[in-house]
């Protein structure tokens, strides 16, 4: 039976249990609809045996926006400032009750500084990509949403994730923000020169090419700096120069693979390419045979790893220039054969790092 007065629909139980993180303590209904109507409960739980409850770590919550952080652990809900003084109190507030693991959604950059507090904290955190976190509330057919709502959602999500087997670097977490600066000054030079095309007025062409020569010097001196912090760093540096060996890429791209993936060299060549949003899928359903597709991943990394493979597969690595011919001979049409030079450029980076030792030139066999 539906409650009298409240919408159908997924809802807060107001009495958790005290092994919570077992029970998500979501109650969603069979039938999202209108308020008047019958609805069947369904709570989903996650019962484990004895030992694991035993042994579960406690996790909290965090739904992130621009000002505050809205937190649930157990059956507490608080609200602190996103800032210096609010990280503060939720770390406090967590440590007293017991945590150990927290869950945060991916919110264009304003989680950046509590994970790093909370990290230094010594608090495991998972940041969790959207996509994550939505499949999670499809599968429990939840369709209400509100920021508590949302920080109960997140941590019955990370709760059931295992963190990553490589534990995040801040160093390349600080690089990589400055390699974003980078990019987007590079995205600036780019469109300035697509209006350049459009403008006739000798005046306004001036201003215009007065400004693609600034962005191109702050680009070259932003670029040496990031290189110069980089090389600060033994292990950093050696993987670096492993990463230029290879042939066809230059400083630009091997920066963007050395600070993009800090997995680099720990990785199958599978984990890499799809890491990268560059594994092909599969999209098969009984006699259907669908086309195989690129999809997810780090965009970034995968822009600046396609940049580099068209001139890699049209002149600089000998085995590309090999690899795309065939494809080509074969009749696969461009962008497939790009794809493939740029998933190879991937895995020809990690191989090095992984066996740390540099590219070795082949002939190649007649």
């Amino acid at each position: 039976m539906a409650i009298r007065g409240r919408p159908a629909g997924d809802r807060i139980v107001p009495t958790l249990s005290r092994f919570w993180l077992l029970r998500s303590g979501i109650v969603a209904s069979a039938f999202i609809g209108p308020g008047w109507l019958p609805e069947l409960k369904v709570r989903f739980t996650r019962q484990g045996s004895t030992k694991m409850i035993d042994t579960i770590t406690e996790t909290a919550g965090i739904d992130t926006a621009k000002d505050k952080l809205d937190v649930v652990v157990r059956d507490r809900r608080l609200q602190v400032a996103n800032a210096s003084s609010g990280w503060r109190r939720l770390a406090t507030v967590l440590g007293e009750a017991g945590v150990t693991r927290v869950g945060i959604e991916a919110t264009g950059g304003y989680e950046r500084g509590v994970v790093a507090h909370l990290r230094l904290a010594g608090f495991t955190v998972l940041l969790l990509q959207p996509v994550q976190v939505k499949a999670y509330a499809r599968l429990h057919l939840r369709r209400a949403k509100n920021d508590t709502l949302d920080a109960v959602l997140i941590a019955a999500c990370a709760s059931m994730i295992e963190p990553p087997a490589v534990a995040p670097d801040e160093r390349l977490a600080e690089l990589a923000s400055h390699l974003t600066f980078i990019e987007q000054t590079e995205e600036d030079i780019a469109r300035l020169k697509v209006r350049l095309e459009h403008v006739h007025d000798k005046r306004v062409k001036r201003l215009m090419l007065a400004d693609i020569a600034r962005l191109k010097a702050r680009r070259a001196a932003e670029l040496a700096r990031v290189v110069k912090i980089l090389r600060q760093h033994d292990d950093l540096a050696r993987r670096l120069d492993l990463v230029l060996s290879v042939p066809g890429i230059g400083e630009r791209t091997a920066l963007a693979i050395v600070i993009r993936m800090p997995e680099l060299g720990r990785l199958s060549r599978e984990e890499a390419a799809a890491l990268a949003g560059l594994a092909p899928f599969d999209d098969d359903s009984g006699s259907h045979k669908g086309l195989r597709r690129i999809a997810g991943g780090r965009g970034r990394l995968r822009r600046s790893l396609f940049a580099a493979a068209l001139p890699a597969a049209f002149r600089w690595n000998k085995a590309l220039v090999e690899m795309y011919r065939r494809l080509i001979d074969r009749g696969k049409p461009h962008n497939a054969a790009l794809t493939a030079c740029a998933r190879k450029l991937l895995i020809y980076a990690n191989t090095v790092v992984q066996r740390g030792t540099p590219w070795v030139e082949r002939p190649l066999p007649s």
